[in-house]
Formats: structure tokens, sequence, C-alpha cells
């Protein structure tokens, strides 16, 4: 062999290393992630559901990649001003958001936000749900959520349901049940969850559709009467108790959910390895045992399944929305 040739012997794999290196960046960057501590952003106060379940499944997620997982408080704007804050951090993995229901809602509610919540976000793993609870106080004569449509029925305007506020979950579960039963109740917007609650087992409300996180501790304790769930399926924490469906209004379904997302454009091999390791800290025993006790439905999937249950999200309560002509505060 000719000294020019086995030169090119030396040059080729040279040649061809730093060639695969250029068309594969996000690779290995994906494979030198993560090299330092990751932020989940909790668009709420501390304590709240989101702001738990982010802490369980974070501390699981330190614990497997080795990095610090800080869980971080941004409250405010009705979970716009944190949503806002990841939408445009850069794209690399380290700052992420613990998503719910305001992602996909607030998209008409705020029809003028400085992001999107489907554009600007890609979608890593949905974590899990709770189906919300329509509740009512011991003393009311509806002993089903058929007795309460009928109640409602029979006095048009006269009953009055609390939520957290316009634009919350609860808000627009009791709009779709009013829509789907045909029934006209008095909306009673709080600020927050705590004083509706309290009106409601101070008896001034007449029901509340609510996450069953905020109030399981009062139905267990019999301060509360629990009629129905809005799930699909029964629950494993509520055995007995029907769903919205089974109690006569067909089709219906509101629940709070949660779900981790990223910066739109974060490279796909590190969505894929956030998806990966959140899937497998939702099958440790001591992270399900945590969720599972306060009402969380696990439901896993891959980031394209996220990706089409938000934008399914974002299409049914547009519709609930715009029908009922709903306004946040």
């Amino acid at each position: 062999m000719r000294i020019a040739d086995r030169r090119w012997l030396h040059v080729l794999p040279l040649a061809a290393s730093f060639l695969m290196a250029a068309l594969t960046p996000n690779a290995v960057l994906a494979q030198a992630y993560p090299g330092k501590a990751i932020r989940i952003i909790v668009p709420f106060a501390p304590g709240g559901a989101v702001d738990t379940v982010a802490r369980v499944v974070g501390h699981k997620l330190a614990e497997q990649l080795g990095q610090p997982v800080v869980v971080e408080n941004r409250p405010g704007a009705s979970a716009n001003l944190g949503a806002e804050l990841v939408a445009k951090s850069a794209p690399d993995g380290y700052t992420l958001l613990m998503a719910a229901n305001g992602l996909a809602t607030n998209i008409t509610l705020f029809p003028n936000l400085a992001f999107h919540g489907i554009r600007d976000f890609a979608p890593v793993a949905r974590i899990g749900y709770a189906p919300l609870v329509v509740v009512v106080h011991p003393s009311s004569p509806a002993k089903s959520l058929k007795e309460l449509i009928a109640l409602a029925k029979a006095s048009p305007g006269k009953l009055t349901y609390a939520s957290a506020g316009n634009g919350s979950s609860g808000h627009l579960a009791g709009e779709l049940l009013k829509i789907s039963a045909k029934m006209d109740v008095l909306h009673v917007p709080y600020k927050g969850g705590a004083p509706a609650i309290a009106d409601l087992l101070g008896e001034r409300i007449s029901f509340m559709p609510i996450n069953p996180i905020e109030v399981l501790s009062h139905i267990k304790s019999q301060r509360l009467r629990v009629l129905a769930v809005g799930s699909d399926r029964r629950v494993a924490f509520l055995p007995d108790v029907p769903t919205i469906n089974e109690a006569g209004v067909p089709g219906f379904e509101a629940t709070v959910w949660w779900g981790l997302v990223a910066p739109a454009k974060t490279p796909g091999e590190i969505v894929a390895r956030l998806n990966s390791e959140t899937l497998k800290a939702l099958t440790d025993a001591a992270v399900k045992e945590k969720l599972t006790e306060l009402g969380v439905v696990i439901t896993p999937g891959t980031p394209e399944q996220f990706a089409d249950f938000i934008r399914a999200e974002d299409a049914r309560w547009s519709a609930v929305i715009k029908a009922s002509g709903i306004h946040p505060d």
C-alpha cells in the first residue's frame, strides 16, 4: 500500500467522526443531559394539588437522574405567569412546567396571552388525573345526582354551585353539567377553593363540582356527601360512587390533570429521556402510593399521546367556554 493510501486510513475515521458530530448535535447533547439542576415550575402557590404532585414526582426524578430537581412556585395570573416563564425559557430541558388544566383552557379564556398553550410547549409526559366530584352538604335533600338535577329543574335559578373562581376547573365542570343536564343553576365564584368549601360546609351553597383532593377528608368524615364522579369510569378511592354518566348525564367527563411540558424546540432526545424517566418514576411503589392517597389516577404515556390529550382538552373546553360566555376575573 502506498504512503498516501495509508494516510487516508487515518484521515477517514476522523472525518467520519466530525461528520457524525455535526449531524447529531442533539444526540450528543442528550447523552450529557442532565449536567445541572432541573427546575419544575409550578404556576400555583405551595400546598395545592399541582404543587404536591410536582414534589412527589420531582423527588423521584432527582434520585434517578442524579441531579437536583427544584420545584419553584410562580403563582399568579390564573397560572399564566409560570407558564409564560417556561414558554420563554431556553429549550434545553432544564426548565419544565408542571402543567394542569389551565394550559389548555386558558387558550380560549385569555386570547391575548404572550404565549400559546399548545404551540409554545413540547409535551413530555402526562402524570395522571383526578375526576371532579359533585358534592353536597349532608343535609341536602339530594341523595343522588339525579335527585339534584330534579331539584334544579323544579326550581330554575334557585340552586347555587360554588367554584374556586371564574374559569376554574370547577366552574367549567359546572357549566358543562348545566348544558348536559339542561338545568338552570347559579354559579357563585370564590377567590380559591378553601372559602368555597367553607360556604358549602356552612350550607350557604347548594353543591360544588371540585377536585377530590381538596374534599376527600370531608367526604371520609361525612361532612360532605359525594353524589358522582366526573370520569368515564368509577375510581378506586370512591368505588361505590357512580360516574356522572351512570347518573343519567351521558358523555360527561370533567377531570383535573397533571403533566410535564418543556419549552417548544426542546430536542427530541431530551424529551424522550424525560418521558422515560417520568414513566419510570410513576412505577415506583412509594410514588404510586403517595399519588393514589391523593386521589390521583396515574396515566403514563408517550409525549405524542400527551400532545393529543392537550389538543382534545382545548377543543372540548373551548366549546363550553364559548357556549357559556365564561370570562376570567
